[in-house]
């Protein structure tokens, strides 16, 4: 499988943060990251950063709403919390009563404020969900078919199906988000074997790319279910077990990624630009 970006092109962004296995973006475009110890990191463009806040547990994925407002997926914790810009940080789900957050593992927001959060579960157990926190903070358990380690996701441009990768697939599934709300059926979309994926990000066009913990492979998956493999580093190096991944940069042109293994983000400038995320108003 030929590759269409050389490892050779991608820049060393920000260096020195706390072994990230995240990233994301605000509105405008500014990145985001977390820490193994807790760690909410707030980047400039040129890759400096500044500490915010921290959980004191294990970021795992994140996202922002319209006020950059950070809701932060914390392994240690179990729980979800909302970090403010001014460094505040709260609860905002630690799941249901019946079913208490085990790996909480990344946030998507619709375009109504409803966040829906993986939960891989345990690892080979198949205990893997998806959590639906209503804008009134109600949580529910929205599906348990994602069961194989649900990890990254990302939400379809027409907010008609959720996406989610299954580590232990291993591979990437979609469920369909019925007009109610309400969880649909679930379909396997690709698998990857040989690998342990783990994020996800849409461009503009439609292309899914997923990042892979391991090996150090990025994936793009295109509308038409063509699999290419957009990026490969055999040396461990520059994406050192990479995990999720975002489009940043005032046009989305950036694509970064966080690399779990090692104390940096890298970004790759690339076209497509990324696709808007939902950002509202909590």
């Amino acid at each position: 499988m030929a590759t269409i970006v050389n490892i050779d092109s991608f820049e060393w962004w920000a260096d020195g943060l706390d072994h990230p296995e995240c990233v994301a973006a605000d509105a405008d475009g500014n990145a985001y990251a977390g820490g193994e110890a807790g760690q909410i990191y707030r980047l400039s463009a040129d890759g400096k950063f500044s500490e915010i806040a921290s959980t004191g547990g294990f970021i795992l994925g994140i996202c922002l709403d319209a006020d950059r407002n950070v809701y932060a997926c914390d392994l240690k914790q179990h729980k979800v919390f909302r970090i403010t810009q001014s460094g505040a940080v709260s609860e905002y789900s630690a799941g249901t009563k019946d079913q208490p957050m085990v790996t909480p593992n990344f946030p998507v927001f619709d375009s109504a404020g409803n966040l829906y959060v993986s939960d891989s579960g345990h690892w080979k157990k198949d205990t893997g969900c998806v959590y639906k926190i209503s804008r009134d903070g109600v949580t529910s358990v929205w599906s348990t078919a994602p069961a194989k380690f649900a990890n990254g996701m990302a939400m379809s441009a027409d907010g008609k199906w959720l996406y989610v990768v299954l580590s232990v697939l291993p591979g990437v599934a979609r469920i369909a988000i019925n007009p109610d709300g309400s969880a649909g059926a679930m379909e396997e979309m690709v698998k990857l074997h040989g690998t342990v994926p783990d994020g996800l990000a849409f461009d503009c066009e439609g292309n899914l790319y997923i990042s892979c913990y391991t090996p150090d492979v990025v994936y793009r998956l295109s509308p038409a279910g063509k699999l290419e493999e957009f990026a490969r580093d055999p040396e461990h190096v520059t994406l050192s077990s990479p995990t999720n991944l975002a489009f940043c940069g005032e046009m989305l042109n950036k694509l970064v990624f966080a690399s779990l293994g090692r104390w940096h983000l890298v970004r790759v400038e690339i076209s497509p630009t990324g696709m808007k995320l939902n950002y509202p108003k909590v």
